[in-house]
């Protein structure tokens, strides 16, 4: 009896890992081929369960998600002007035809990037020969990149995978290039800051000089103005002097005579030399002026 227990349990476990042999699952994100004897009988691209001969065939699974390739070192490339550059670059594909990338590439994912590679760096060796380093760098980057992403795609699909997108993520020159760039550029600033400063120098003494002209034109009419104005006020204090003279000639005597008093003996220092009897004195000795 217990034979008999052990020998059906050993036909269940069999029967068992014998269906489960016979079952497979592809998920959302995987593509499968089935095989039999090494052949490939079957594709299957849509998510689902699956069943299959157990031992007879067997599967193998593929990425379906779209997968990144990217360089380890940057790959130097020659320009149109003979000038090296360093290129550091990505790309992005995923399978379409899963059993055309099986028989194209064994379904190695290295020897697939491989082949993408070389695709792609002949290309940039032609785009890059017949561009300048300006235009690699960021004047037709953009063009750059868009005809390596179809010239690598129509070489892809012989092996089927398509290239989604090719991106450009640096272009440097070598070290010792950039250094004599360095040199060059700070060599052209300095000059271009020179003749700034020439420049502004020139302009600051044109509007110096222009400023200084301007003041010394207008110092001299003020000073015209000034004069003719003293002058018109003058001419009016010898009218209104005459007028008065005119009027009352002792008055006017008096007072010019009292002006020259004040004007005389306005510091205590001042000192005069002159006869007791002199006219100038007339109005001091005596407040009429008739010398009496």
């Amino acid at each position: 009896m217990k034979k008999i227990k052990s020998a059906l349990l050993s036909i269940l476990v069999a029967l068992f890992f014998l269906g489960s042999s016979a079952i497979y699952i592809v998920d959302e994100r995987q593509q499968a081929i089935l095989f039999q004897l090494g052949e490939v009988i079957d594709v299957k691209t849509s998510p689902g369960l699956y069943f299959k001969i157990p031992i007879a065939q067997n599967v193998r699974f593929f990425e379906k998600r779209i997968l990144t390739m990217d360089s380890e070192e940057p790959e130097r490339f020659i320009t149109s002007e003979k000038k090296n550059v360093l290129v550091d670059l990505f790309v992005k594909w995923h399978i379409v035809d899963v059993k055309q990338y099986y028989v194209s590439v064994r379904g190695d994912e290295a020897l697939a990037q491989t082949r993408l590679q070389q695709t792609i760096n002949s290309s940039l060796r032609d785009e890059f020969g017949n561009r300048t380093v300006h235009d690699v760098v960021s004047g037709e980057r953009d063009l750059i990149m868009e005809i390596m992403r179809q010239k690598a795609d129509v070489d892809a699909r012989k092996i089927g995978v398509e290239v989604v997108d090719v991106r450009l993520k640096r272009v440097d020159l070598p070290q010792e290039v950039s250094e004599s760039v360095y040199r060059r550029m700070e060599a052209e600033r300095k000059r271009v800051a020179n003749e700034l400063r020439s420049t502004g120098f020139a302009e600051s003494e044109k509007i110096r000089a222009d400023a200084d002209r301007q003041r010394e034109i207008i110092m001299a009419e003020a000073y015209r103005e000034a004069q003719k104005t003293m002058g018109e006020g003058d001419s009016q204090a010898t009218a209104i002097y005459a007028e008065a003279f005119e009027k009352n000639p002792e008055f006017y005597d008096f007072y010019r005579s009292l002006e020259a008093y004040k004007q005389s003996f306005k510091n205590k220092g001042d000192m005069m030399v002159l006869e007791p009897t002199s006219d100038f004195f007339k109005y001091l000795k005596n407040p009429s002026g008739n010398g009496k």
